[in-house]
C-alpha cells in the first residue's frame, strides 16, 4: 500500500511517517512538504534515512501535486495549525484559507484522479466558540472543569465534547477552514465514491514538536521552563486554570490501519474525535507544577489579557472512536510530558530552531 502524507516534515506528519515505516506492514510511505515552517527541514534527513520518499510540493499549488506519484491513501497533515492564524500579523487570512481549505481541495482532486482515499486530520477547533467561552466551570485542583451542577450545552459532559456539540460560527478563521475542509472531503467521498475519514484531534503533543505559544503548547511550555524563558498565564484572571487534553500522534496509527482496510460505512460514522480525553487533560497551572517537579522553580507572570478565541476548557470525548474502531490512546500524559522533557534537554536550541523567522 502506498501512503502519501502531506506536511510530512511537520510534527504530526513526520511522526506518522515514522510510525508507518516501523509498523511492520507492507507500506510504501511518500511525503510532500513545502518546507516553509521553521524547523521542518530538521526532519528531512531522518525521513529519507528511513526510506520515506520526499517531494517538494506546496498543497496550495495544484500543479505541484500533479507531479506526485500515485498513492492508495492520502493523510492530510498539512495546515496552518494555529487558532490565531489569519489575525496574528504573521499569516494573512488569504494565506490561511489557501493553505487549509485550498490545499485540501487540491488533495481531494489528486485523490479523485488517482482513486485514492483521504484521511483528514482535523481539529477540536471546529466546535463553536460561544458556548465554550460561556461554559459553566468550576476550579478543582487548580484546573477548570465543567460545573456538572448546572445545565451544560448539548454534547458536553465531564468526559469532554462529543461530535454532537455545535459547530455553528464563530469557530475562528482557522476552525472554519478545517470545518469547510471536512464538509468538502465528505462530499467528494460521496460524489466520487472515495473512502474519506475525518479525524478530529485534540492537542497533539510529543518529542520533536515545534513549540510556540499559539500551538504546541505542551512542548513550548516545557522547553521554555527548562530554559528559564519568560512565561505568562494569559487571560482568565492570569491564574493558568485553562485546560486542554493531549494526544501523541503515533497513537493514531492503530486507527489509521483500520481505516485503510475499512469497508464503506455511513457518512456519519466517518467523523470522530481522537484525543487523550479527560485522562490527559491538564491546565497550564498543573503543567507548571509538573515542570517545577522536573526542572525546579520558575516564575510565571500573571497576565489577565484576553486573546481572541480563548476558551477555559476543551477536552474531546473519544467514546465514538472506541465504539466504532475499538480505539483508545496508548500513551499516557505522563509519558508524553517525559518524552518532551527528555527531547528538550537533548536539544537546547529547539525553541530557536522552530521560532518564526
Amino acid at each position: 500500500m502506498r501512503i502519501l502524507i502531506s506536511g510530512v516534515c511537520g510534527f504530526a506528519g513526520s511522526t506518522l511517517a515514522r510510525a508507518l515505516v516501523g509498523s511492520g506492514k507492507d507500506h510504501q510511505v511518500l511525503g510532500c512538504d513545502n518546507f516553509i515552517r521553521p524547523g521542518s527541514e530538521s526532519n528531512r534527513a531522518e525521513l529519507r534515512r528511513l526510506g520515506v520518499r520526499l517531494f517538494h510540493a506546496d498543497v496550495r499549488v495544484a500543479s505541484d501535486l500533479e507531479e506526485l506519484p500515485d498513492a492508495d491513501w492520502v493523510i492530510d497533515a498539512a495546515a496552518h495549525a494555529s487558532v490565531l492564524a489569519g489575525i496574528d500579523g504573521r499569516t494573512s487570512s488569504r494565506q490561511l484559507v489557501e493553505h487549509n481549505l485550498g490545499g485540501t481541495v487540491n488533495l481531494l482532486e489528486y485523490c479523485k484522479q488517482r482513486r485514492a482515499g483521504l484521511i483528514l486530520l482535523s481539529t477540536s477547533r471546529v466546535y463553536s466558540i460561544a458556548p465554550l467561552a460561556s461554559l459553566p466551570v468550576t476550579v478543582k485542583n487548580r484546573a477548570f472543569q465543567p460545573d456538572a451542577s448546572r445545565a451544560l450545552p448539548r454534547g458536553v459532559s465531564t468526559a469532554g465534547l462529543d461530535e454532537t456539540f455545535s459547530t455553528v460560527a464563530p469557530v475562528s478563521l482557522y476552525g472554519a477552514t478545517k470545518l469547510a475542509s471536512e464538509a468538502l472531503a465528505l462530499e467528494y467521498g460521496e460524489t466520487f465514491a472515495l473512502p474519506v475519514f475525518i479525524n478530529r484531534c485534540g492537542v497533539l503533543a510529543g518529542a520533536g514538536q515545534f513549540g510556540r505559544p499559539d500551538q504546541g503548547i505542551f512542548a513550548y511550555w516545557i522547553n521554555s521552563w527548562l530554559r528559564r524563558r519568560p512565561l505568562r498565564y494569559l487571560g482568565f484572571a492570569g491564574q493558568g486554570h485553562q485546560v486542554r487534553d493531549c494526544l501523541h500522534p503515533r497513537d493514531l496509527l492503530p486507527l489509521l490501519q483500520k481505516q485503510f482496510a475499512a469497508p464503506k460505512i455511513a457518512a456519519g460514522d466517518r467523523v470522530a474525535n481522537l484525543s487523550g480525553g479527560a485522562a490527559s487533560a491538564m491546565s497550564l497551572r498543573q503543567l507548571s507544577d509538573w515542570c517545577a517537579g522536573r526542572f525546579g522553580a520558575h516564575e510565571v507572570a500573571a497576565d489577565g489579557t484576553a486573546r481572541p478565541f480563548d476558551i477555559p476548557w476543551i477536552v474531546l470525548d473519544h467514546a465514538k472512536a472506541v465504539r466504532l474502531w475499538d480505539w483508545r490512546p496508548q500513551t499516557p500524559v505522563a509519558a508524553v510530558l517525559d518524552e518532551i522533557a527528555t527531547h528538550a534537554q537533548a536539544h537546547p536550541d529547539w525553541l530557536d530552531l522552530s521560532a518564526p523567522l
